[in-house]
């Protein structure tokens, strides 16, 4: 099976047998402006992947995509997904069929990464949590009595819309008021306010570990704005662990994680979530498309094998 995962900056791509193992992975910058390009560049490297392992197409028996956003079946869109422009557009999903002739899946790559974190890192064994992903964007994937929960509408955990921040939350409706100010791009806009000129969110926590005054304070903003939306993730979910991932949560989840728990006793009268760094860091979409797939893949070789009696 074939497991990929589809940001904004990178691409990932990973073989592995019935049993799980990886045979081959390539993970590379994205070069696509649009979903022509993208779908070029995700083609090009699963046919470098095949040739890596000596496989033909038809050897493919199910692929999973990890995007952003909500595919919209009835349209074939991707809602919600700001940061891959051009895939809102009718139709823009279906050809992802065209990357390898195979049946393909496609998921919410937060939903992903939760599911990868059940799988393979902090939630094994944990009946109830949530993995947080911050980064270019910030999303949830919501796992309870064990099992991933997509909503009505497979937009449970769209926390970038939740009201944290400052300003209008209609004013930029494709982001959404807490991804504006939390992302990587709400940390560096703040910085730059505060008279920084980082190039990006990393250069800003490093700034703080260093002890730079006003990447402090940026720090300070971006552990408030976390804990109140987490705040409201705990009255409404009660998890047991709340798991910190993406490009901010794993590169500063030692400034976050400890001081979030804090800001969060502050705020809630509840018991809070135990709130850790994600132990799978940048692989959990891939990992959480080789959990679903290998599920789906291995029911798919079975039911194509039995014959009926």
């Amino acid at each position: 099976m074939l497991a990929i995962d589809v940001g904004r900056n990178y691409v990932r791509l990973a073989l592995a047998d019935l049993i799980g193992d990886i045979v081959a992975r390539r993970d590379e910058q994205s070069r696509a402006e649009t979903p022509h390009e993208l779908l070029a560049q995700l083609t090009e490297i699963a046919a470098a992947l095949l040739a890596d392992a000596g496989l033909a197409a038809e050897d493919i028996t199910l692929s999973v995509f990890g995007t952003p956003g909500i595919h919209d079946k009835e349209t074939g869109a991707l809602l919600l997904a700001p940061n891959l422009p051009g895939w809102e557009l009718p139709g823009a999903v279906d050809r992802l069929a065209d990357v390898v002739a195979a049946p393909y899946v496609l998921e919410n790559d937060v939903d992903l990464a939760a599911v990868g974190e059940g799988a393979y890192g902090l939630g094994q064994g944990v009946s109830h949590f949530v993995f947080v992903s911050i980064g270019t964007g910030i999303g949830m994937g919501v796992v309870i009595d064990g099992k991933l929960y997509r909503g009505s509408r497979g937009a449970a955990g769209e926390i970038s819309y939740l009201p944290v921040g400052e300003g209008d939350p209609r004013v930029n409706p494709g982001r959404g008021m807490f991804e504006s100010v939390a992302s990587a791009d709400g940390v560096v806009a703040l910085a730059r306010r505060l008279g920084l000129d980082p190039a990006t969110a990393k250069d800003v926590f490093d700034a703080a570990r260093a002890g730079d005054p006003l990447a402090a304070r940026v720090l300070d903003a971006e552990i408030d704005h976390i804990a109140h939306a987490l705040a409201g993730v705990t009255a409404v979910l009660d998890p047991e662990l709340v798991v910190l991932g993406g490009g901010i949560g794993a590169q500063a989840g030692d400034l976050l994680a400890g001081r979030v728990a804090e800001r969060l006793e502050a705020l809630v009268a509840l018991r809070p979530p135990r709130i850790e760094v994600s132990s799978i860091g940048q692989d959990a979409v891939l990992l959480g498309a080789l959990a679903v797939g290998l599920a789906a893949a291995r029911d798919y070789v079975f039911e194509r094998t039995v014959t009926p009696g």
